[in-house]
């Protein structure tokens, strides 16, 4: 398995507690975040993990190469911004199999390997993991209908449901109408309008979400991602 992680983000909303860091490499229970993500991927059978770089892409480099992993680790610096979908649609480059995890590096996500594998080997069509929340006004709600993602809500309505987690299994040549280096987010230019067009299917996560995103959150990753390990 291959997998895609965006880790290129400038990671503003959380400069009040991790100051002169990209992200990704935010300090979480004595470990920076990125290597939480990197160690899990390395422990469900991953082949080789593609790191989308941008923001102090230097630091995240020093610190990959001066460690050791069972998988190969690539990296991929965007020259400008790329958005969410630009940043993978340079990155799928250097992928070799026929489909390819996508990942956020700011998100911690835990759902079953296996049943998004079998899903693909079946429908042979992108998937998108989500997770239930009480409360999906932050992000938005998926609608999902007979294990496929149908539609989107948009942010704002306090309703129960599941929101997009951010983890996606696309085909190698799922964002070829798209330009190398051409700046586009794949949730907003993309998946908004290929819904209509194409099936997208749908795994449920296990009982973990951590998005470090906003202060909050990262204080909320520290005791569970610790709990955890």
């Amino acid at each position: 398995m291959e997998a895609i992680i965006l880790a290129g983000g400038r990671g503003t909303r959380l400069k009040s507690v991790v100051a002169d860091l990209p992200k990704p490499m935010a300090d979480i229970a004595g470990s920076p975040f990125l290597e939480i993500l990197l160690r899990r991927l390395e422990k469900f059978g991953y082949s080789h993990v593609i790191l989308s770089l941008g923001y102090m892409a230097e630091k995240i480099i020093s610190y990959v190469e001066a460690n050791q992993y069972s998988m190969k680790i690539s990296f991929e610096v965007e020259n400008k911004p790329l958005g969410t979908g630009g940043a993978i649609r340079r990155a799928l480059i250097k992928c070799n199999e026929d489909h390819v995890y996508i990942f956020n590096g700011d998100t911690f996500l835990d759902f079953d390997v296996n049943d998004t594998e079998n899903f693909w080997d079946k429908e042979k069509c992108p998937v998108m993991v989500g997770h239930y929340l009480e409360d999906t006004s932050r992000y938005g709600r998926l609608i999902v209908e007979d294990g496929f993602v149908t539609g989107f809500i948009e942010k704002g309505k306090p309703n129960p449901g599941f929101i997009n987690g951010g983890c996606y299994v696309i085909p190698l040549n799922y964002l070829d109408k798209w330009n190398l280096d051409e700046n586009f987010s794949i949730e907003n230019d993309h998946f908004a309008h290929s819904i209509n067009q194409e099936k997208m299917g749908f795994i449920k996560s296990k009982s973990i979400f951590v998005d470090i995103g906003v202060p909050e959150d990262y204080f909320r990753a520290q005791k569970i991602l610790r709990e955890m390990r």
